[in-house]
């Protein structure tokens, strides 16, 4: 009978309950912004860098979160700063921070023998390790970055549908831009401890691809990715509860059947 309670005693999944609705809120926005604008090969070049923040934080104790923030951010001025500077499409600039910062993350953890951390953890989320710090933590920095997005939300728009004619009417192109980019490093970072370093593009780019077809504006749509990025935690958590599965996969493959089921519907109302 005891053993039987506890798989229903669901007390210990509050926070993660918690940090990924409220990590899954935030990415809908940024994330619909990001397939707009097809910058999927950024986020995965800043969830890539994730990796070497995590380790700097592990050498030098201080919270993971503000570690990968950090590292983030800085890949992310790198990127803003080589653009302005290098002749290099930004394809090739990107593989080439995205690859050179996972290895130095590996290299660096390799190297730190005393310390023995759960690299599968970091690198496919392990949400149900969340604190009530972590979740203050998330919500602080979602607040800061919803803050900011809707003041962004217009010059975005206009940004992402057509940057030459937002620079005629007087849009600071290159500063929205970086903006966004900024924004969705904090984001990155948020999201480290709910998908892991492999998958948190996903969490920005399937729920805003499986909105897409049901929207009928970018606000919308952007609501649309945000209730299915939590619909999917919850559930993701609640499969990796009783079926024992590893928490971020679940919710990433619950974003994509979402996905399936939207295309879905879009095609049978469109045979109408």
């Amino acid at each position: 009978m005891t053993e039987a309670w506890q798989v229903f005693d669901l007390r210990y999944l509050w926070p993660a309950f918690v940090g990924g609705i409220g990590v899954a809120t935030v990415a809908g926005p940024l994330g619909s912004l990001m397939v707009w604008s097809r910058l999927a090969y950024f986020g995965d070049t800043l969830s890539h860098s994730g990796l070497l923040g995590i380790t700097l934080a592990l050498a030098l104790h201080i919270n993971i979160t503000v570690g990968v923030c950090a590292i983030a951010l800085l890949v992310a001025l790198l990127l803003l700063g080589l653009q302005s500077r290098l002749k290099v499409a930004s394809d090739t600039l990107l593989g080439l921070l995205s690859h050179t910062t996972l290895a130095l993350g590996l290299l660096l953890l390799s190297a730190m023998e005393e310390i023995r951390v759960d690299v599968l953890g970091f690198l496919y989320g392990d949400i149900l390790t969340m604190t009530w710090q972590d979740v203050m933590l998330v919500y602080g920095a979602a607040a800061i970055t919803f803050l900011l997005l809707i003041g962004l939300w217009q010059p975005l728009l206009r940004v992402t549908v057509d940057a030459e004619l937002a620079q005629a009417e007087g849009v600071s192109v290159a500063k929205v831009q970086a903006s966004y980019k900024l924004l969705l490093a904090i984001v990155v970072a948020i999201s480290i401890k709910i998908v892991g370093v492999l998958l948190i593009t996903a969490l920005l780019v399937i729920p805003a691809t499986a909105a897409r077809p049901c929207a009928k504006s970018p606000e919308g749509m952007a609501l649309g990715a945000s209730l299915i990025g939590v619909s999917a935690v919850v559930i993701g958590i609640f499969l990796s509860h009783f079926w024992d599965i590893p928490t971020g996969p679940a919710i990433v493959v619950m974003c994509t059947a979402i996905l399936l089921l939207t295309l879905s519907f879009s095609h049978f109302k469109s045979n109408e």
